[in-house]
């Protein structure tokens, strides 16, 4: 008798402490859940002022809490900074891109009442190594078709709770509809749409069978067709198959060539002040196997380099009340020399030496 006492004994004990556990954990939950909600409220004050802005107040009150925090992430046209102007070297790219892309956003709703299958793609994949200006082309598209643009972060999709992926999931594509002409921008694509694994875990794998299930219902109405999913990657071999096939449209972004290099420098440097001997040309000979953005960082350091040399002169004028001083001294700073631009790439092929790497902006193609 005493046995079966302790045994019941120890069950309800055993039941209390997990009672209590789960209480606890229930308290935590909606303690935390209640900030976050705090947080999205908040911040969809700041939404709903964009979409205000953006023409769409009627639209508002159809939007859901789900819609609302995705809407977070829209960014206006007219904020966007880059255009077509600012990128250098990829001339029939860009050509292509308003063929395919911006002539069809811009125009679908009249050219559907003649063609009936003139349409945008509903899926475009910009690839390439990095720094080769995939994210500037994503913006400068939207920008010159006047469509909103959804800088969709994926965390937005995956770090939710359970059952929530889904829901953000579909907010991504009926909030896009509402707003459209619109290009939804995943970067690195191939990490949240990468190739289907046994080991996904069980909500990963839903919500991209929902994402693609919900990409396949874009265009199939008349009014639906004004909506890309544009996606940018550096390895496109690891974007899962079946979702290369709901992206038609493929653009390969490489490194510049010599001659785009060439044009790529022209712009950055165009209104420096540079002395004459600064020679683009041979900067774009003693550059090879540089991306873009190499080439930018390269200009950057070289065009700093009379400030660095006088850089305690230039903070002891900069810590004095009156900035006369230093208006007349920045002024008489000398020009870049083209001295400046080896100096820099000097010191990267020396860092390069260092870490083992033979990179190739010393050597002429």
């Amino acid at each position: 008798m005493k046995h079966e006492e302790e045994i019941v004994k120890n069950i309800k004990s055993g039941f209390i402490d997990g009672l209590i556990v789960t209480i606890v954990g229930l308290i935590g939950f909606g303690i935390v859940k209640k900030c976050i909600d705090h947080y999205k409220r908040k911040n969809y004050g700041k939404t709903k002022t964009l979409l205000s802005s953006l023409g769409f107040k009627n639209v508002i009150p159809t939007l859901n809490d789900y819609e609302l925090s995705i809407a977070s992430q829209l960014i206006d046209p007219s904020a966007i900074d880059v255009t077509f102007a600012d990128i250098a070297g990829l001339d029939n790219i860009i050509e292509s891109i308003k063929t395919e892309i911006i002539l069809p956003l811009l125009t679908y709703p009249i050219m559907r009442q003649k063609f009936r299958h003139f349409q945008p793609p509903k899926g475009v994949l910009l690839h390439g190594p990095p720094g080769c200006g995939k994210t500037m082309i994503a913006k400068a598209t939207a920008k010159e078709a006047g469509a909103r643009f959804i800088n969709l972060a994926i965390p937005t999709l995956t770090d939710k709770w359970y059952g929530e992926s889904q829901k953000y999931a579909l907010a991504v594509f009926t909030l896009a509809q509402k707003l459209q002409p619109c290009i939804i921008f995943v970067d690195e694509i191939d990490t949240f749409l990468r190739s289907r694994r046994i080991t996904d875990h069980e909500v990963t794998a839903m919500m991209k069978a929902q994402f693609m299930i919900l990409w396949d219902g874009l265009n199939s109405k008349k009014d639906e067709c004004g909506v890309v999913v544009l996606g940018a990657t550096n390895r496109p071999h690891d974007v899962d198959e079946a979702i290369l096939r709901r992206m038609p449209s493929r653009f390969e972004i490489p490194k510049p060539d010599r001659r785009q290099r060439q044009q790529i420098l022209n712009l950055l440097l165009a209104g420096e002040s540079l002395q004459d001997d600064v020679d683009v040309e041979k900067l774009a000979e003693s550059t090879n196997g540089f991306s873009a953005s190499d080439l930018k960082e390269l200009c950057r350091s070289a065009l700093s380099a009379p400030i660095c040399q006088r850089a305690s002169e230039i903070l002891e004028l900069a810590s004095a009340t009156d900035k006369t001083k230093l208006s007349r001294f920045l002024a008489d700073l000398r020009n870049v020399n083209h001295g400046d631009f080896q100096a820099v790439l000097a010191r990267i092929d020396e860092r390069s030496d260092l870490k083992g790497h033979d990179h190739s902006c010393s050597r002429s193609e």
